[in-house]
């Protein structure tokens, strides 16, 4: 079985009310019918035996589109569609992930125990910068230690806005720049705040998905490890907290998706830093030229290719999805 851990879904009762907004990435949406045709999208999975998905909800965040105020009536209206299809198809998706009200951090984690323990769903998403604010903000503690005890994943998803330029003295982000480089920044960003702060000693049972395979942190890992030398941090400043392990061991804790649309040898880099364990088939769906055929065929062909055993690609296929998100086997 190939389960794809990072594919999105509008859920068509959702969709009439997230397309009327306007906002960038929304106007995109618009024009992705196997966002939420499911039958367009059932005939794209059936050309790839044993295909399943994991569905995450694209675009925005609750906040994003209704406000502060009714985000968590949004959210728990989302997250019931997602079940629902889960339910409603369980040869097409094995399992859904929750949205959170996060501008309300008491509802947040009572909407992760009822999407939990009532819906079954199988982790949380949060779209980062979380409402604006780095991850490490003290206020989302109690959500990481909410998610330890549950022991399953936070999908983390990089999102940017080309209205944000790249120069001061611009009005806008150029050349799609805000979103071919400015999700794997936001997303390297992130993970970075996570190990310095302390949040990954902390909670060394937290377990967060990240997208694009780890954004630039394996590329760049002798950098990173150059930079953050673990004797010298203190007397740099860099941090006041104590790590008690080298930085790239906290790094290598993070699980990573294989969305970057084939590339093989990107895919090898990833897994000589992360290892198999930590590698997760994800496609992002249907976010390419073809709504989704194109990486679903390109993603599988490169681990296809790539030098490792058949083990360990049936790991990255199958096995790490399930037992990270505790799926049946």
């Amino acid at each position: 079985m190939k389960i794809d851990s990072y594919a999105h879904l509008v859920p068509p009762k959702i969709k009439d009310f997230m397309f009327e907004k306007e906002f960038p990435m929304v106007r995109t949406l618009r024009s992705m019918p196997t966002l939420y045709d499911l039958e367009a999208r059932f005939r794209i999975m059936d050309k790839y035996s044993d295909l399943v998905q994991v569905i995450t909800f694209p675009g925005a965040s609750v906040e994003d589109l209704i406000g502060p105020e009714e985000a968590v009536g949004l959210a728990k209206r989302i997250n019931d569609e997602m079940a629902e299809l889960v339910h409603k198809y369980p040869d097409r998706f094995v399992a859904g992930v929750a949205v959170l009200p996060m501008s309300d951090i008491d509802a947040a984690l009572k909407e992760i125990d009822r999407a939990i323990d009532e819906l079954k769903l199988r982790g949380i998403l949060l779209r980062i910068p979380i409402n604006r604010k780095p991850v490490d903000r003290a206020e989302f503690m109690p959500l990481y230690e909410k998610m330890c005890q549950c022991n399953l994943p936070i999908w983390f998803h990089p999102q940017r806005s080309p209205e944000v330029p790249d120069y001061p003295d611009e009005s806008e982000s150029k050349y799609r720049i805000w979103h071919i480089w400015g999700l794997v920044w936001e997303t390297t960003l992130s993970m970075t705040r996570l190990v310095f702060s302390g949040v990954m000693e902390k909670y060394p049972k937290l377990k967060i998905i990240t997208h694009h395979c780890g954004a630039m942190v394996p590329y760049f890992s002798e950098r990173i490890a150059s930079q953050y030398n673990r004797n010298e941090m203190r007397e740099k400043r860099i941090t006041d907290v104590r790590l008690t392990e080298p930085p790239l061991d906290y790094f290598r804790r993070f699980y990573n998706d294989t969305a970057i649309i084939g590339n093989t040898p990107a895919l090898m880099c990833g897994y000589h830093f992360f290892g198999a364990e930590h590698l997760l088939f994800g496609t992002d769906m249907p976010f390419d030229i073809q709504l989704g055929d194109y990486s679903i065929r390109k993603t599988i062909q490169a681990i296809e290719h790539m030098d490792i055993s058949d083990a360990e690609k049936k790991m990255i296929f199958e096995d790490n999805a399930r037992q990270l998100m505790r799926l049946p086997i």
